[in-house]
């Protein structure tokens, strides 16, 4: 029996290090890639040593309070999607608005995801729309992809009928008064969303 406590012992302490290497959050796949049964990894849970982030994300209870936990969750549930929309300007605190869900930009075609927590709320994108502006922030050890605030902008004229052009030519006079204007870079977003046209009067009179 001695034998058997402290094999058990071994492995809580090999998966506790495994999960300090990567920052103490894991999704379970990650967890038995790197050698974690998952008899061990839901022991640790009930032991309170891990705490459940949301369903298949497990985070160490030891670690301080996460930074961001609904954009860590949805970073760490689904890697390839990327944080856009009113989340995205909260992120780079270019809005006033308060974000009551994740949103979310997947390739389209992509598997509607599950998630029991955050709530979240799906946008389809194509080609370069999806892939360009896309920038890696390490939230708690934890990369989460983002558009940069020049993407951003394009998008939310792009989705102006679902976020409302007020939010848009808020975000824009935030934008001017926060951070850094790169015009060209938002023009070349605005061309790729195709709404150059459109956001253009906007960026001379709140820009200029």
């Amino acid at each position: 029996m001695k034998k058997t406590k402290r094999g058990s012992e071994d492995r809580f302490i090999r998966a506790i290090e495994v999960f300090k290497k990567h920052g103490g959050v894991l999704r379970t796949t990650e967890a038995t890639n790197a050698g974690i049964h998952p008899a061990t990894l839901y022991s640790l849970r009930d032991a309170g040593v891990l705490e459940r982030l949301s369903r298949g994300v497990y985070r160490l209870a030891e670690n301080p309070p996460l930074s961001n936990p609904d954009l860590i969750t949805v970073a760490s549930r689904l890697p390839n999607a990327v944080i856009c929309l009113i989340s995205a300007l909260s992120f780079h605190d270019i809005t006033t608005q308060i974000p009551h869900e994740v949103c979310v930009a997947l390739k389209y075609g992509a598997e509607e995801p599950r998630l029991d927590f955050p709530p979240i709320r799906t946008y389809r994108f194509t080609g370069k729309a999806f892939t360009e502006g896309v920038e890696i922030h390490e939230l708690d050890a934890v990369p989460v992809r983002i558009y940069s605030p020049e993407k951003t902008l394009a998008d939310v004229f792009k989705f102006r009928n679902k976020i409302g052009m007020d939010t848009a030519i808020e975000a824009l006079r935030l934008y001017r008064e926060r951070r850094e204007v790169k015009i060209d870079s938002i023009l070349h977003f605005a061309s790729l969303c195709r709404v150059a046209d459109i956001m253009k009067p906007y960026l001379e009179t709140v820009l200029t």
